[in-house]
């Protein structure tokens, strides 16, 4: 049976927060007709252990998911698993007892959490009169101020008789119209609060939805451990959908993954979406009840979506954080994690368990900081309040980055059309230079790009190794590639072509193939040198077929190398050399007797150029290591391809 598809206006999740007993899965069951508690424990003690769900409409049509939560402090950390997608909180206080201690608790996590949207809800009003009720209402209204609930609704109910459950969703969905829209997107997010399995089906995963649709067939990763899966299948509020849309409670039948390869904390992303990382940069903020300060590497249990880690903190911008007081600090883990720029977070002192603070992720995956740096700390402001540009300029401040790997949401959060548009811009304006072959303003083939106040660093460094090393070796045409590259240290590989490419462009090098040198290098003999290479050059020229050896003019390796690299004379061997008009004519005259005679035995070749055996296979073989020749048996053949005048530069000659 085909079931219907979601509605197409927008879902969203409200979440219970409160005391123990004060009546919030009660409420859940008279506003929905659902009973959130599913477990045979929580219906056996009358008290909610693990996270709830139920739905309505409301009257105006929107459709609502709840989440109900704990309210024991035993199972706050379940409690913190439920709150963190939610589009509004429903705050609930016992008329009978008024706040407690949780309802305290709970409304912290909710201003940590940033929650701004809800509706305090006064349950119980039936077992009270109206001069108790306005008591509990006026203390309500002091302990929210100066909360992000500060401005709530505050709606007296009971369950019980109904009374004020009309207006309770009467005002619940006021407060709704007043959200915004949660962005549709392209990057479909969702943390994973339960795992269990379906007869017949497999493995189910349930979570709240955000950052755009999930669809059957679509292939997901699961995060942080790096699994894939498909859709097999989605539900809805019991409602069996091919599309889920963000702002849903969402449950995902997955393909090729059993129930022990995920819990509650794993996230479903698309693939590349989430990098894991075992440490983060964020802003924190302590309570003012916290009832002690955060010292440097103090422990504490993080949480954040559904997820929770142990943690410890860095904080990088004083020596200790004293209650009400907030910084920058990085967190670090010991399992990795997956989260996104702007996620929210909670900690809590381990022993005794307690919420003492939370705040918001600057950055997912930092390198590790030292402590008290201004350079950090501007940088993370920058992270926290720069436009996409500046945080992208911030990011090519050090070093060149891939592209590619800016993006995936990887550079704190931000969208890849975010990071295309801002890397447009800054090249526009000179602020980024692209490096490699790339067009300036399409930005392709870019694989590499740096700001440019780092690439003149770079750029520098590059032009003083080859001023250092022509000042050490004059002699040598110019600095080997891969030294260079050492000297550098430039990894990978493509980087340092780009980065040669650019460099090249900006007319601060000169790439030769096998070295680079400044563009104003050359070789200069001085007048000995001169002297004694120009009468050696002479002597070749004059037995072109038999030269004389280096060593019979005293000639040294430097000398001779920088000749070759002059390309004054061509090195064949050790001790053969050749002036550049002999080893030209050996060139042709050997593929002119190939072509007669359909090949050259070393014996044709020491007849036809009247020279020595030693000579003769010397040269033989350099012909075949420069590919004019090949050597079949004692013969050479015409390489494929050789032609006439095939003459190129070689290692030692030219």
């Amino acid at each position: 049976m085909t079931m219907p598809s979601l509605q197409e206006h927008q879902t969203f999740v409200v979440g219970t927060a409160g005391h123990v007993d004060h009546g919030k899965s009660t409420l859940v069951k008279a506003l929905t007709g659902i009973d959130p508690d599913r477990l045979a424990e929580e219906k056996a003690r009358a008290m909610t252990i693990d996270l709830g769900f139920a739905w309505l409409t409301l009257p105006s049509g929107r459709e609502v998911s709840i989440v109900d939560v704990p309210g024991h402090e035993r199972f706050i950390k379940n409690m913190l698993a439920g709150v963190g997608g939610i589009d509004a909180a429903l705050l609930i206080v016992a008329a009978d007892e008024g706040p407690m201690p949780q309802t305290a608790e709970h409304l912290a996590i909710l201003d940590l959490l940033g929650i701004g949207s809800g509706v305090v809800v006064l349950t119980k009003a039936d077992a009270v009169d109206e001069e108790w009720l306005e008591l509990v209402r006026e203390e309500t209204r002091e302990r929210i101020a100066g909360t992000t609930l500060s401005a709530a609704p505050i709606v007296p109910v009971s369950a019980v008789t109904g009374a004020g459950l009309k207006d309770l969703q009467t005002v619940l969905d006021a407060v709704l119209a007043g959200n915004r829209p949660r962005p549709a997107g392209t990057r479909p997010r969702l943390p994973i609060d339960r795992v269990f399995t379906v007869s017949g089906f497999g493995t189910v995963v349930t979570g709240t939805l955000s950052g755009g649709d999930l669809t059957v067939g679509q292939e997901l990763r699961v995060a942080p451990r790096g699994l894939t899966t498909r859709i097999r299948g989605l539900q809805s509020h019991m409602t069996k959908v091919s599309q889920a849309h963000p702002g849903s409670r969402t449950a995902v039948n997955l393909t090729g993954l059993a129930v022990e390869d995920i819990q509650r904390g794993d996230v479903l992303a698309l693939p590349g979406l989430l990098a894991p990382t075992q440490r983060l940069d964020a802003r924190l903020r302590l309570l003012a009840d916290a009832p002690a300060p955060l010292e440097q590497n103090d422990a504490v249990d993080f949480f954040t979506g559904a997820a929770e880690l142990p943690a410890r903190l860095t904080l990088l911008d004083r020596e200790v954080m004293r209650p009400g007081e907030e910084g920058w600090v990085q967190i670090r883990f010991r399992e990795p994690l997956a989260v996104l720029k702007g996620d929210r977070f909670i900690i809590r002192r381990p022993s005794p368990s307690i919420t003492i603070g939370g705040g918001e992720i600057v950055d997912p995956s930092p390198p590790r900081h030292r402590r008290f740096r201004p350079e950090v700390v501007g940088a993370l402001e920058t992270l926290a309040t720069g436009s996409p540009d500046e945080i992208v300029l911030q990011a090519l401040e050090e070093s060149p980055r891939e592209v590619r790997g800016l993006k995936g949401g990887h550079l704190a959060g931000l969208a890849d059309g975010q990071i295309d548009a801002a890397l447009a811009q800054l090249v526009a304006e000179g602020d980024v230079r692209a490096l490699g072959d790339a067009d300036p303003v399409a930005l392709r083939p870019a694989r590499f790009v740096v700001a440019a106040t780092s690439w003149a660093r770079l750029r520098d460094r590059l032009a003083a190794a080859l001023g250092e090393f022509h000042a050490q070796q004059p002699l040598r045409r110019g600095m080997p590639k891969e030294e260079l590259k050492s000297r550098l240290k430039l990894a990978p590989p493509r980087l340092f072509d780009d980065v040669l490419a650019t460099a090249e462009a900006d007319g601060v090098a000169r790439d030769d193939g096998s070295t680079v040198r400044l563009p104003d290098f050359a070789i200069r003999l001085d007048p000995k040198r001169r002297d004694l290479a120009d009468r050696f050059v002479g002597a070749l020229e004059a037995a072109p077929y038999s030269p004389p050896a280096p060593t019979e003019f005293g000639l040294d390796p430097e000398t001779l190398g920088a000749l070759v690299d002059l390309n004054e004379v061509v090195r064949v061997a050790e001790g053969v050399v050749y002036a550049p008009g002999a080893y030209a004519s050996i060139e042709r005259e050997v593929l002119a007797i190939i072509d007669r005679d359909g090949s050259v035995t070393l014996a044709t070749f020491r007849d036809h150029f009247g020279t020595s055996r030693k000579f003769a296979q010397a040269t033989l073989e350099y012909l075949d290591q420069r590919r004019i020749t090949r050597r079949v048996g004692d013969e050479r053949v015409r390489y494929a391809g050789a032609g006439a005048a095939s003459m190129v530069r070689a290692e030692g000659g030219g």
